[in-house]
């Protein structure tokens, strides 16, 4: 599965940002696919998930802030991000697991396709 990811940019704090996250492949809406980010100087952290059914996981920090949705039929995974603040900044990145038919994960180590990434800061 390749992705690419678009969306991010430069927003004001409190401010609100969607990313897309565009799969390849017929099987796309059959795959989970999470959003992680990362920070210069910090680990990559997760953000939020989405499997097949539509099942949801949410990082910590992120939660009732941000929501993750799927459009199967365009390919396509979005991340809504509201209320941005400082701290949101990092290179966001979307992945897919490869095996089908599974639920969301927050390790990063069950993704397999990976994204280039899309930059977002947030001025404060």
């Amino acid at each position: 599965v390749q992705l690419v990811e678009s969306g991010g940019g430069l927003v004001h704090d409190g401010g609100s940002l969607r990313l897309s996250c565009v799969g390849s492949g017929a099987s796309f809406g059959s795959y989970a696919v999470g959003w992680f980010r990362q920070a210069p100087g910090k680990d990559r952290e997760f953000v939020a998930a989405i499997d097949w059914r539509s099942s949801i996981e949410y990082g910590d920090v992120v939660k009732g802030r941000f929501t993750i949705s799927r459009d199967n039929a365009k390919k396509t995974v979005y991340l809504q991000m509201d209320s941005l603040e400082f701290e949101d900044t990092a290179l966001y990145f979307c992945a897919a697991r490869s095996l089908k038919w599974v639920g969301p994960s927050s390790h990063s180590e069950v993704y397999d396709s990976w994204g280039q990434g899309t930059q977002v800061t947030v001025s404060s």
